[in-house]
């Protein structure tokens, strides 16, 4: 009683309290509301943003445009990553251009693109569906006519069905001709560059000489690894003078991140597989007793579905193949493991037989508004044509050819087939050559006619039961539970670094992971941890994704971060160490010359461990292999083409060790000079060199990518 009048006495106060609390709540929403929306740009290019909305647009557009072209009806994980990335490749190399050629001047034209499709020689046009079928050719005529009907459809009512395939050609060519407008505008722009860069008459003679000129040398070497890298120091001063030379070399133009990471495949325990192992017997002695196999072998969880046909053994597993010679008609085999694809199998041979491979047939398909009428017509055009009517004709009064198809046992061999499609198919196979026939489906009556059967092969019907030894629920769910805790524990580098070995854990190391990747380690579904890496701190480390097929795990844990910019020391010290230990013991292998007095071939190729050769042809123009030294030598055909026959090099530093070199012939190949053709090569070879001005304008542009954030 005395709380209740305390509660009353603070009445006012307690109303004021909970107003301002919902006051503070409702203003948070709608200062949510009111403050402008966080940018949610994937990235930008010369300044420009490009947000998420447009990018996914792209995206969806080529997805539909590969769905389109190529038949099918999904992209699998690793081709959309492809499609999210040739995206977005377009998309910054069509930017670029557009900036270029603005600046000077250059524009693509309609009459331009119309002018293209006249012609048809563009390859993007041979990829279309308006080809000529004779010929393989893009045709125009096709591409107008379409046009034009689509229009007129556009403007008529037409079936949902036929209407979806005319307005995705039609998307699919909107496409294609955005393509071409990009396309042009890279071309001229190439082109520009490319004439800007030619040869002149003194340029073409001296790269007919570098390449006609030639020089038989002798060589005798010091190789490197005559050289311990113990008799060479290499001092820390020493790989900081050599990065201060070549730092442009390490230059990246985004950041990168070093990781490590654990990554768990869950398999199955022994307990799974002695459970499996178990049903397959149960499975396997069951199996001579099936009533209806489809059935059967469809509650036993196969991933080989048993159809009731005869199959090539090809069609098969290549597992039960090897082994179905050695099982007698009606004989069952198994169990047995098969390492290639991680399964338990058993499977029955239920007869053999001599069937066609290929058949082929006419038809005509019959559906009226009921069952009753659809009988009635198939039975009426089944008694016309057995009474003397022509096949074809009749066909063409229904609307439909009538001509006759070929069916291969490849287009139903493997596919998964019941109902109507299985009873066609069997219909097919067992009809008599000539023979008419009226079959009954669910939806429609089929009259149609075998006319021809070829191939005959010895088939099989196979009853397979094939599982895989995957893990159990149980399995999982413990090794979820033990590497939670022992993420849980060790929430540092240093101590997941310190504590995984002990509790049965790799730590693996990838090492630049860049944030316009799309895994961890090749790992499926590791989008989410990638993301989380690019936004952590050095020594953190994640919480547990669950990846892969549903079969990993992964911790991720950062290392270190490599900014934009010249790349640390430390991180290219490796590299830096082989160049620099190279040139210690070219200085060595120098003085030891010296202090020998070794200046010819004769003395170099008396001192240990030293190496000889004969190098012949050698020119300015192409770097020399050198077998006895197992390198690429540039240097040899620049001292050849400048010294003097019988004179002895000093020694020279070369990339497989030191050598002195002393040319003995010289002589020019029968080539003729024609200054018209060297012109041309010299300008054909400045303009590939030219074709790489794309990465330049990347550069300059300062290019941003952000799609890890939201893709």
């Amino acid at each position: 009683m005395a709380t209740l009048q305390n509660i009353r006495s603070k009445g006012p106060l307690l109303v004021i309290v909970i107003g301002l609390a919902l006051f503070a709540f409702i203003a948070g929403d709608a200062w949510k509301v009111l403050q402008p929306h966080q940018s949610q740009d994937v990235g930008e290019v010369n300044g420009k943003a490009l947000s998420a909305q447009e990018y996914q647009k792209l995206v969806e557009e080529f997805t539909e445009v590969i769905k389109f072209s190529s038949g099918v009806s999904s992209l699998g994980d690793e081709e959309t990553n492809r499609v999210k990335d040739q995206v977005w490749q377009n998309y910054v190399n069509g930017k670029l251009i557009e900036a270029e050629a603005k600046k000077l001047g250059l524009v693509v034209t309609k009459s331009e693109i119309q002018s293209i499709i006249n012609e048809g020689v563009h390859p993007m046009l041979a990829q279309t569906p308006f080809r000529n079928q004779q010929t393989g050719a893009f045709d125009k005529d096709m591409l107008k006519k379409f046009l034009v009907e689509y229009n007129k459809m556009k403007q008529s009512p037409m079936a949902a069905q036929s209407m979806e395939y005319y307005d995705r050609l039609y998307t699919y060519w909107q496409f294609i001709e955005k393509q071409l407008f990009q396309s042009r505008l890279m071309e001229k722009y190439q082109a520009l560059l490319g004439h800007s860069l030619f040869a002149n008459s003194v340029e073409a003679q001296a790269a007919f000489d570098a390449r006609t000129q030639q020089t038989d040398l002798l060589l005798a070497a010091i190789p490197y690894m005559a050289v311990s890298d113990s008799a060479v120091s290499v001092s820390e001063a020493d790989l900081k003078a050599a990065y201060d030379k070549k730092k442009e070399q390490f230059k990246q133009y985004a950041e990168t991140r070093n990781v490590k990471y654990i990554d768990i495949h869950v398999t199955a325990s022994a307990e799974d597989r002695a459970a499996l192992e178990n049903e397959m017997q149960e499975y396997t002695a069951q199996l001579p007793e099936a009533a209806d196999y489809s059935t059967f072998v469809r509650s036993t969880g196969s991933a080989v579905p048993y159809v009731d046909l005869f199959y090539n053994k090809s069609a098969l597993p290549t597992d039960v193949v090897s082994r179905l010679d050695s099982v007698k008609v009606g004989g069952v085999y198994g169990p047995y493991y098969n390492v290639a694809d991680n399964s338990l199998n058993s499977f029955q041979k239920l007869a053999v037989a001599q069937m066609p491979d290929s058949i082929e047939y006419r038809q005509i398909v019959v559906a009226a508004e009921d069952a009753a009428k659809t009988k009635a017509l198939a039975d009426s055009i089944y008694g016309a044509i057995r009474g003397g009517a022509d096949f074809a004709e009749l066909a063409k009064k229904y609307g439909q050819d009538g001509e006759a198809h070929w069916l291969t046992a490849a287009a139903y061999e493997g596919a998964q087939l019941d109902g109507d499609n299985l009873k066609y198919i069997q219909t097919l196979i067992e009809a008599p050559q000539n023979t008419l026939q009226n079959v009954a489906l669910s939806q429609a009556n089929l009259v149609f006619q075998v006319t021809s059967k070829k191939a005959m092969k010895d088939k099989v019907k196979v009853a397979v039961i094939k599982r895989t030894v995957d893990f159990s629920k149980e399995t999982y769910t413990k090794a979820y539970n033990e590497f939670s805790q022992f993420i849980a524990a060790n929430n540092t580098l240093e101590k997941m670094m310190a504590n995984a070995e002990d509790a049965g854990y790799r730590v693996l190391d990838r090492m630049d992971l860049s944030s316009s990747e799309h895994t961890i380690g090749g790992v499926r579904g590791t989008k989410e941890a990638l993301r989380w890496a690019f936004g952590a701190k050095v020594g953190e480390v994640s919480g547990l994704y669950e990846c892969g097929e549903s079969d990993h795990m992964m911790a991720v844990a950062v290392a270190s971060i490599v900014p934009e910019g010249y790349r640390p020391l430390a991180l290219v010290k490796d590299q830096l160490r082989f160049e620099v230990l190279r040139d210690k013991k070219a200085e060595k292998i120098m003085a030891d010359l010296k202090a020998a007095g070794a200046t010819s071939i004769e003395q170099v190729k008396s001192m240990d461990k030293a190496v000889s050769d004969t190098i012949k042809l050698v020119t300015l123009s192409a770097a020399t292999y050198v077998p006895s030294l197992r390198s690429s030598e540039p240097l040899i055909g620049a001292y050849a083409a400048a010294a003097k026959l019988e004179s002895t090099s000093a020694p020279i530093k070369g990339n497989g060790g030191v050598f002195l070199l002393k040319p003995y012939e010289k002589s020019t190949s029968a080539e003729e000079y024609n200054q018209a053709n060297e012109m041309n090569s010299i300008t054909m070879m400045n303009q590939r060199m030219a074709s790489q001005y794309i990465n330049d304008l990347y550069l300059k542009a300062e290019v941003k990518d952000n799609r890890y954030l939201y893709f």
